[in-house]
């Protein structure tokens, strides 16, 4: 009867209160790959490396090797239910209202408070080019854009995290080509030290600051996967989403391995583990050692694109999480009213003025 109910007001909405399935598979499998490889591969590896050694290879391919069932998992539930718009919905169908209250706000509130992070990292970045430019103006700029695109259609959150993915993906890949022609050809550095695969092992071994190093990693390398979960919240915007879906997630343990793995060994292939400055990121490091003009500008692209990704994946969850909430009567209704582009526009406005916060601490304390 209730199902019955549910189907007759589907049937009476207007057409406009209904997301649109404008991601194409494209858009997909590159939200997938941006979502599985996040800036903390290229600014915070070096700090994972320091802390593991060379067992880090292992903690990104455990943390990969679970998060792969969890997307399975997830996947299976989304698919078994085309009117799922996220794992909020499943929650609360599956384990009662409560689960998906208090996944769907906790959702939203992390990526609110990761958005701000993003969005100061941003700024950060920006002015390694722009060293006057005003934090807070900057921020606050960062935001207003953000808004602007995602306001536009859906396809515009998928053409720009298409794009954004595929600067990661030529980041990624040319320092694995790099490493390995280094390795090939016996590249020494400029303190003597000659490129080899043997620097995984000759080093005081895989385990060379043991078990507890072994365990440090994990802390800090599980956030360089923060936004692999997005995929999941595309579901009900994605076309032929039976298809899609499954492609997306299978395929993520080869991603792990090439993005995660190839990287790390290439890294401590050219640079012993024990000579990595937890400080510095190591793929400046090793594009220095190649002699590559303006390595550093090149990388600080690459995570500023990293970070305005996560920003943007943020923006575009929250409002997604808000309208899924509103459907259930657990947020306000204005957030489930779409906009003429079938953008739940209300939302969008309400999540990035929270992200406002950011601007606002960068304001009063610039430092």
């Amino acid at each position: 009867m209730v199902d019955q109910v549910k189907v007759v007001a589907d049937d009476q909405a207007p057409a406009e209160q209904s997301l649109r399935r404008n991601l194409t598979n494209r858009h997909i499998q590159l939200i997938a790959i941006g979502g599985a490889i996040g800036t903390g591969l290229f600014m915070g590896s070096g700090k994972t490396i320091s802390l593991a050694g060379p067992s880090i290879i292992f903690v990104y391919m455990i943390i990969g090797f679970m998060l792969f069932f969890v997307m399975r998992a997830m996947g299976e539930l989304l698919l078994s239910n085309l009117e799922y718009k996220s794992f909020s919905d499943f929650a609360s169908d599956l384990l009662g209202p409560w689960a998906g209250y208090f996944t769907g706000w906790t959702y939203w509130f992390c990526w609110v408070v990761t958005g701000m992070a993003d969005v100061v990292a941003i700024t950060a970045y920006a002015q390694f080019w722009f060293p006057e430019l005003s934090d807070w103006v900057a921020s606050l700029a960062v935001i207003v854009l953000l808004l602007t695109l995602n306001l536009a259609t859906v396809k515009m959150f998928g053409e720009m995290e298409f794009w954004f993915a595929m600067i990661k993906i030529v980041a990624i890949v040319s320092l694995i080509v790099v490493g390995l022609v280094m390795v090939a050809m016996h590249f020494q550095s400029p303190t003597g030290v000659e490129a080899s695969f043997a620097h995984l092992w000759n080093d005081g071994g895989w385990f060379p600051k043991g078990l507890s190093g072994f365990f440090a990693g994990f802390q800090i390398a599980v956030f360089a996967f923060v936004g692999i979960e997005l995929v999941g919240t595309t579901a009900a915007e994605t076309k032929d989403p039976e298809k899609s879906l499954p492609r997306a997630i299978n395929s993520i343990p080869i991603r792990i391995i090439m993005f995660y793995v190839f990287a790390l060994i290439v890294i401590m292939s050219v640079t012993p583990w024990s000579s990595v400055v937890p400080e510095k990121s190591p793929f400046v490091e090793l594009f220095v050692l190649v002699g590559l003009p303006a390595a550093a500008s090149v990388i600080n692209f690459v995570v500023l694109t990293s970070a305005a990704s996560s920003a943007n994946s943020g923006v575009f969850s929250t409002s997604r999480m808000l309208f899924g909430l509103a459907q259930e009567g657990v947020a306000p209704k204005a957030f489930a009213k779409l906009s003429k582009r079938a953008v739940p526009a209300k939302g969008l406005t309400f999540s990035c003025i929270c992200l406002l916060g950011g601007v606002v601490m960068l304001y009063v304390n610039p430092a």
